[in-house]
C-alpha cells in the first residue's frame, strides 16, 4: 500500500521541518514577523480540493472560491448539501509551525446540512494526504480545530477539538471522545475571529483565540480502531504517532469566509 503522503513530502516528514522548495517564494515571506501567507488573496494557487463523492480536484459547485480578496466556502450553486463535505488542502505537509487564520460565518446554512453543522467549519492539521482519501470519505484522518459561530443565543465555544480517525493525550490520559470543547467565549454574528494553532510535531498542539490559549493537548496519534487510520498505519509500518501532515480548511454546509491564512515555521 502506498504511503499516506505523496512521494515529494517524504523528506519533509523525516526531518520534521517545513523548510522546503515547495514552500512559498521568499518574496512572499513577511520578514518582519516570519509569517508566510498561504492564501494569496487572488486565487487558489497552492491548494487542492477534495469533496466527498467527487474526484480529487473536482471543485463541485465552485464550493471553494476567491472573491473580493476573500477565500470563500459558498453554496449558491447547491440545491441541497447532500453530504458533500469538502476540504481544501494546502500543497505540502507541515510538522512544526503556527498557522493563523481569520474567519467569519456568513449567510444561512445550505438545505440538507446537519443541525450540528450550523456555523461550523474547521482547520485540519496533521492530516492525511488528499491523494490517499477514499472517494466517498467524508473527513481526512486528522486533528480538527473546530471553528464554530454562535447561534445567536447561548454559549458555543470555538477552536474546539475533534478527532476523525485520531486520538490525543489530554490531562496525561489518552483522550478518545470525538469532540471536546475549548474554553473560548462565544462569537455571534458575522464578526471576524482570529485563531492560531501551534503545532510541535507529535509532542504538543495548542489552540489560541484572540491571543488566549483555549485548549492544549499532546501526543496526537492514529486511532487503530478506525479503518482509514489503520490503512495509514499499515502504510507507515505500524507507527501511529502523528509527527506531521497536511493542513486543510473545511466545508460542512454553512458559508464561511477566510481573509487570512498564514504560517510561521517553528524549529524542530
Amino acid at each position: 500500500m502506498r504511503s499516506p503522503f505523496p512521494a515529494w513530502s517524504a523528506g519533509l516528514l523525516l526531518t520534521l521541518s517545513i523548510a522546503a522548495p515547495a514552500a512559498p517564494a521568499a518574496s512572499d515571506v513577511r520578514h518582519d514577523t516570519g509569517w508566510i501567507p498561504l492564501f494569496n488573496g487572488k486565487n487558489l494557487d497552492g491548494w487542492i480540493v477534495k469533496i466527498t463523492g467527487h474526484d480529487l480536484g473536482d471543485n463541485f459547485g465552485n464550493t471553494f472560491r476567491v472573491e473580493d480578496g476573500l477565500l470563500k466556502v459558498a453554496y449558491d450553486r447547491y440545491t441541497t448539501f447532500g453530504g458533500k463535505f469538502g476540504h481544501l488542502f494546502y500543497r505540502q505537509p507541515f510538522s512544526n509551525y503556527i498557522v493563523r487564520v481569520e474567519y467569519r460565518f456568513v449567510g444561512t446554512q445550505t438545505p440538507g446540512g446537519a443541525g450540528w453543522a450550523l456555523r461550523n467549519s474547521g482547520i485540519m492539521v496533521h492530516g492525511q494526504a488528499p491523494e490517499s482519501m477514499r472517494k466517498d470519505q467524508q473527513f481526512p484522518v486528522s486533528i480538527e480545530v473546530q471553528l464554530l459561530g454562535g447561534a445567536g443565543t447561548g454559549k458555543r465555544s470555538t477552536a474546539n477539538l475533534c478527532t476523525p480517525g485520531t486520538h490525543v493525550v489530554l490531562n496525561d490520559k489518552l483522550h478518545t471522545p470525538h469532540c471536546t470543547s475549548s474554553s473560548s467565549k462565544t462569537y455571534h454574528g458575522d464578526q471576524w475571529v482570529t485563531v492560531e494553532v501551534e503545532v510541535h510535531g507529535s509532542r504538543l498542539i495548542r489552540h489560541v483565540i484572540e491571543g488566549q490559549t483555549v485548549l492544549l493537548y499532546t501526543q496526537p496519534q492514529l486511532d487503530d480502531k478506525d479503518p482509514d487510520a489503520r490503512r495509514l498505519m499499515e502504510a507507515r509500518g505500524g507507527d501511529k504517532m502523528l509527527h506531521g501532515g497536511t493542513l486543510s480548511l473545511q466545508a460542512e454546509s454553512h458559508p464561511v469566509e477566510f481573509r487570512k491564512v498564514e504560517l510561521k515555521p517553528l524549529p524542530e
